[in-house]
């Protein structure tokens, strides 16, 4: 490795160019690579580069030079890998490399090490050379709050720059959707409002969040609804995602039985598919009305075509297995509060009977099982009894399900419809990872509609990165939080000779190697010299003397 300079001379001025170069062999020839362009260095900085590679192997040589300072410098491992991913998925270059597009990209990085606010993604950069590598000049969480409106403005064209970078030859024409809820702890958020509540958290408002994918189960775009927003009603938009921003045709939209129903059907476009299931009442009246018969439930996909609509029947025996055994778990709960009840009873004689045959019964509520279990009281004994009649009709359809699709069977069959219907737990498994604390989805520290958007966003653009991560460290025994974690622990090197500073990258430890190897990146040996002004506006210790 070496610095290459040359100079020439244009209209009476001298121009000079400084190349960091490393020279190879390849089948007998001697070829050149250009790691960096550090013409924009100083002299004085050519020279301590060039100083620093000729004693690249033995750095205690240069300690023993008068008026050398070496000092660990920011970490450098993470972000230098999510940069390179970012670039080889296309995502640098379909935020562009403007001001508003290096800053995104900073959001992003942040978002998939170190997640928080805004005012912690600052943070983030005085630890880290994310605004080193990318080129940022100026940081602080203001900048960045306006940066998420931008992000929200420039979403759509983003989105179809990032598809068609991802499928330049043949385009999918399967999508998978579904949405989701995410809870508030305040109700400032301009999205919050009250709704079905999938995180369980009562007395919370909440956003809705819909997804869709492609079929690997990648995310292509995002869109954030009000929290009071139906899942039915949010279809409309992927469709227009669909047809007006990527322009697909022949779609086959694959939806949840609560998601795609009658209506949203009948408004797909005519070159539009779709697959989705029906619901357990629905099965039940296609039982009565004797168009499928139970028997065809088996582990095995049957087939039933029916006014001109396709229906996919299957038992899943490891469900049917759960939910049977979910079901003596209710009954011995009950029969175990029963016996206390019972005991109680009989140790204070003053106790109502009534009372706790009340408080039984409410237990039985709870636990969804008042069809098939009743609490009686006989003289104070409380006892449990079954309605066996009942509880078969309750287990009838125990692991049963049944897909719906208007596909031609000549385009796919059975198995394919089953198969594609089952790839739906891609987008659930998105959303997980999108929800827990690795990208932290849940929009804490934003209110505006503009920055809840862009935030939605950069956090399904970092989960393309984690998503690269994971397939590339898939053969490690390692998880994409652990590797990060251990990549994040290479700091830089800054090595002071008088007034000049050098970014020297160090070897990483071994196991740092095989994370870089796995995801086919290389550490550059130094970085260019790039003073970035980052600060925030809001300080700890004036919070912590509060």
């Amino acid at each position: 490795m070496y610095i290459d300079s040359s100079s020439i001379k244009r209209n009476q001025k001298i121009y000079t160019r400084h190349l960091l170069r490393s020279s190879f062999r390849e089948n007998g020839k001697v070829k050149h690579k250009t790691i960096a362009n550090l013409s924009g260095c100083s002299e004085d900085e050519i020279n301590a580069i060039k100083l620093a590679l000729k004693h690249k192997n033995n750095l205690a040589e240069l300690g023993s030079i008068t008026e050398i300072e070496t000092v660990l410098g920011k970490r450098i491992g993470a972000v230098w890998a999510l940069k390179v991913l970012a670039d080889r998925l296309g995502i640098s270059k379909a935020i562009g490399s403007g001001p508003e597009g290096r800053l995104a990209l900073v959001q992003v990085i942040a978002r998939i090490v170190d997640q928080g606010s805004r005012l912690s993604a600052v943070r983030f950069a005085q630890r880290h050379a994310v605004c080193e590598i990318i080129g940022v000049d100026r940081l602080d969480e203001d900048t960045l709050y306006q940066n998420l409106a931008w992000l929200a403005e420039q979403q759509e064209d983003i989105e179809k720059k990032l598809f068609k970078e991802r499928y330049p030859d043949v385009i999918p024409t399967l999508f998978l959707y579904d949405v989701t809820s995410s809870y508030l702890e305040g109700t400032c958020n301009e999205f919050a409002d009250w709704g079905y509540n999938r995180d369980k958290k009562r007395g919370k408002m909440q956003i809705v969040v819909g997804l869709l994918t492609g079929p690997d189960g990648l995310p292509v775009a995002v869109r954030v609804f009000k929290g009071n927003t139906n899942d039915t009603k949010t279809v409309s938009e992927q469709v227009r995602i669909l047809a007006r921003t990527f322009e697909v045709k022949e779609v086959t939209l694959v939806g949840d039985r609560g998601m795609l129903k009658g209506p949203q059907i009948d408004q797909l476009p005519e070159d539009f598919r779709y697959i989705t299931a029906i619901t357990k009442p629905q099965i039940l009246k296609m039982l009565e009305d004797r168009v499928i018969q139970y028997e065809l439930f088996t582990d095995k996909v049957c087939e039933v075509e029916y006014s001109g609509t396709r229906y996919v029947l299957r038992r899943n025996p490891l469900r049917a297995k759960e939910m049977a055994m979910s079901r003596e778990s209710k009954r011995a709960a009950v029969d175990e509060l029963a016996q206390d009840i019972t005991r109680y009873l009989a140790e204070h004689g003053k106790a109502s009977a009534a009372a706790a045959l009340k408080k039984v019964s409410a237990k039985i509520h709870k636990l969804k099982a008042e069809k098939w279990l009743h609490a009686m009281a006989t003289q104070r004994l409380i006892t449990i009894e079954t309605d066996e009649g009942a509880l078969e009709q309750a287990a009838l359809l125990d692991g049963c399900y049944v897909i719906k699709s208007d596909v031609p069977e000549g385009n796919a069959d059975a198995e394919i419809l089953h198969d594609r219907y089952c790839d739906l737990e891609n987008v659930e498994r998105a959303f997980r990872t999108m929800k827990n604390t690795h990208l932290e989805m849940r929009p804490v520290f934003v209110r505006k509609e503009q920055s809840t958007r862009g935030h939605a966003f950069v956090v399904m653009l970092a989960l393309l990165l984690q998503r690269e991560l994971e397939s590339a460290w898939s053969v490690m025994d390692i998880t994409v939080q652990e590797g990060i974690d251990e990549l994040a622990a290479i700091h830089m090197q800054e090595i002071k000779i008088k007034e000049t500073t050098i970014h020297k990258i160090p070897t990483p430890n071994e196991i740092g190697k095989q994370l870089l190897e796995k995801a086919g990146i290389d550490l550059p040996p130094v970085l260019p010299a790039h003073m970035a002004n980052v600060h925030t506006k809001k300080k700890l210790h004036s919070e912590r003397l509060k």
